[in-house]
């Protein structure tokens, strides 16, 4: 078992939360839609995937995410990546954003905007607020 030091969740190799009868039912339903979901790499550094129904592209997201709107069917999901949320914006390829907030201040990372995105318009069709003060936002994009 290892630990990861950015969550502090102990990790089983081998073993996925998707079959663990002790894993959070939550984490178990979201374990198994990764598992079964196609996904797609984007990486300058690695070849092969590690993970089952996944393939490695080293281009640009913008490119890789123009190229999956005009040929796939389905939604595209971007999952804990600044660099390509960013990217994604600057190119106005982002339908919907789900923003999560946490009330913790990590000290350091990438700020989820920076200076020099285009200026866009979104509406909010969805908000949560959690047991432990986070809130869930999901906005659609205003065209």
């Amino acid at each position: 078992m290892t630990t990861s030091p950015a969550s502090g969740r102990t990790r089983r190799p081998h073993c996925s939360a998707a079959a663990d009868e002790n894993a959070d039912p939550r984490d178990r339903g979201y374990a198994k839609w990764l598992v079964d979901t196609e996904k797609v790499v984007l990486s300058t550094t690695l070849t092969a995937s590690p993970w089952e129904r996944a393939r490695v592209v080293n281009a640009p997201a913008a490119e890789v995410v123009a190229e999956l709107k005009s040929h796939g069917e389905g939604d595209i999901l971007v999952n804990t990546s600044p660099s390509v949320t960013k990217a994604l914006l600057a190119a106005d390829l982002v339908d919907r954003l789900y923003l999560l907030i946490c009330p913790e201040i990590a000290g350091d990372g990438q700020l989820p905007f920076d200076d020099g995105l285009p200026g866009s318009r979104w509406r909010l069709v969805s908000q949560e607020a959690g047991e432990l003060g986070e809130t869930a936002l999901v906005y659609d994009r205003v065209r």
